[in-house]
């Protein structure tokens, strides 16, 4: 199992390659790829690279997905027998950011396999005109 750990919107995140997860807000385009440089840790099997504070050469690479707003958070303040109260609401403002790879050195250590067949169409379209042909026998 291959993961690291990164720093970003001032929180520590540990990703794995093919997966997402909403951080603070990134200020990059929906679909846009982005290079994460601040690794703290990087696993790879057995082998593992701890930074101070961060790991020479490591970087994850990945695509934002969508900006979003995060749950609704109520903060309410009162002081009991002074009539004093308030009621405020929070949302944080998020980005949904798919992991594709970690490399360390120029070196990539694991790639998602989910991110490896997007550029070509061609494969799916035959699968489908196969499968559309056993089925009209």
């Amino acid at each position: 199992m291959t993961y690291a750990i990164i720093e970003t919107g001032g929180k520590q995140v540990m990703v794995e390659p093919g997966r997402f997860y909403d951080v603070e807000l990134l200020h990059v385009e929906p679909g846009e790829a982005v290079t994460i440089d601040k690794v703290l840790f990087v696993r790879h099997e057995d082998d593992a690279h701890v930074g101070q504070p961060w790991v020479e050469g490591a970087t994850v690479e990945g695509k934002v997905l969508e900006h979003r707003r995060g749950r609704k958070v109520i903060v309410y303040k009162m002081q009991p027998k002074k009539k004093t109260r308030k009621k405020r609401g929070h949302r944080q403002e998020l980005t949904r950011f798919a992991v594709e790879r970690i490399s360390v050195n120029g070196t990539v250590l694991a790639e998602s396999d989910a991110f490896e067949g997007m550029g070509s169409a061609s494969e799916p379209t035959e699968v489908v005109a196969e499968v559309a042909e056993t089925t009209a026998e």
